[in-house]
């Protein structure tokens, strides 16, 4: 007997392709944790994308809010579905002063439930199914997910460098490689419809100076290509300038909002989207906006977001966190410290395994060089290759498979997930492990 079909495309597709391949590993370890005394021997999850850095801090501010106020009436009832009024201002005044350093009109913000629901909805509003979403390659392997599985967008890696050496004064990315891109894809039916950068970087830690997002923005702007750049870990930066780390950075690149360039042009093809998720360690809170100076897009946002709205009670408590300034800049210089401080830890420990790795401008990771380990250079020899770093050390890594670069052996490493005792046991783990690779 033939079993019928009993769901769509788009559902068997889901079904059948794991959001990471991952994530079966990470719940496997995350259920044998690593304790210095309670389980010495357990394992390390360091693939998943967290900020645990300073949650104590905004833990305490948030049940101070909740203790001192009440719940205001709004709360219970149906609100803009782009985000509450208010929730908007202290979010904009909160974006101006910390991130872009410029005004930034509370009209133009959209929320939805998380960075992912924001890819996702501002893809289906820009671009129809079969378009093509360029993205410098290495990047976020769940991008592709976020625009294909709903919106139907493709997604093709720029390859802009071959060696992480060739990053050493900033992304190679030109609009040469961008027109050579645009014709490849239209040669094959479909349409540059977007250019997605993150800035910091993710997996890299790189940005973007000021002088590229202008060249970049004029060639979209003449080539009518929305450009988007995704700062979800704008705060979220190295202290460039610490005596141990300024070696790293000869000629170093000034880190500007694209929310700056924004501010100026007000131009309908660029459009800039952030989270609370990394910077704030607030990733179960499920925050995402979209800043744009588009209004139809903005009003589109709004009519068709509904099933991707905030919970009301969530934003009155961030916004009540928000306004408080003095606590705010505390928090996101801590914040910085400690992420200097994990850095260097992770670091230190590969230049005296001398592994090359990318330096850092910011974001939550490391992204390493492994490839002189790999019995081949291949996708099959760098899985495997993963998969024995896990099983002999217990420290989990993210996997290359996915973020579309043509290297092989390049891995990525979370160190703001884990506290600075765990990341140093995961650094002792792995540097035993690296010598007895020679």
């Amino acid at each position: 007997m033939i079993e019928k079909q009993t769901l769509s495309k788009i559902g068997q597709s889901a079904s059948q392709n794991p959001m990471r391949i991952d994530l079966e590993l990470y719940y496997e370890a995350e259920e044998n944790r690593f304790h210095p005394t309670e389980n010495p021997s357990g394992k390390i999850s360091m693939n998943v994308a967290e900020n645990h850095l300073c949650w104590e801090m905004l833990r305490d501010r948030i049940q101070q809010v909740t203790r001192e106020n009440d719940i205001p009436e709004w709360v219970a009832s149906y609100t803009d579905p782009a985000g509450a009024p208010s929730f908007r201002e202290a979010t904009a005044s909160f974006l101006s002063k910390f991130l872009t350093k410029s005004p930034m009109p509370a009209e133009t913000l959209a929320f939805s439930g998380g960075a992912t629901s924001v890819i996702e909805m501002t893809a289906f509003l820009l671009g129809n199914p079969g378009d093509t979403a360029v993205i410098p390659a290495p990047a976020y392997p769940v991008y592709s997910g976020d625009l294909g599985a709903l919106p139907g967008l493709k997604r093709y890696d720029l390859q802009t460098h071959q060696e992480l050496a060739e990053l050493k004064s900033g992304v190679s990315i030109n609009t040469d490689l961008l027109q050579k891109a645009k014709d490849e894809i239209e040669a094959n039916g479909s349409i540059f419809r977007m250019l997605i950068l993150t800035s910091p970087d993710n997996p890299t830690g790189m940005i973007y100076s000021y002088t590229q997002l202008e060249r970049l923005a004029d060639w979209c702007e003449q080539n009518e290509v929305h450009l988007i750049v995704n700062e979800i870990y704008g705060l979220s930066q190295i202290d460039i300038s610490h005596p141990e780390l300024s070696n790293d950075y000869p000629k170093p690149i000034e880190f500007l909002s694209f929310g700056k360039l924004m501010a100026e042009r007000k131009s309908p093809w660029l459009h800039l989207w952030y989270s609370f998720s990394k910077d704030l360690g607030i990733s179960g809170f499920r925050i995402g906006l979209l800043h744009s100076y588009h209004e139809a897009l903005i009003t589109g946002y709004r009519n068709a977001g509904l099933g991707h709205s905030i919970s009301n009670y969530t934003q009155w408590v961030m916004q009540e966190v928000l306004k408080d300034d003095a606590f705010m800049e505390d928090f996101v210089q801590k914040s910085q410290k400690r992420l200097t401080d994990s850095y260097l830890i992770v670091v230190k420990s590969l230049r005296e395994n001398h592994i090359p790795y990318q330096v850092s401008y910011g974001s939550l990771f490391v992204w390493m060089d492994l490839s002189q380990f790999l019995l081949e250079q291949t996708d099959s020899a760098q899985h495997d290759f993963w998969l024995k770093i896990y099983e002999e050390t217990g420290v989990l890594l993210t996997p290359a498979n996915g973020f579309g670069h043509q290297k092989k052996g390049l891995f990525r490493m979370v160190i703001s997930g884990v506290d600075q005792e765990t990341l140093k046991e995961a650094m002792k783990r792995l540097t035993k492990f690296f010598q007895n690779q020679s």
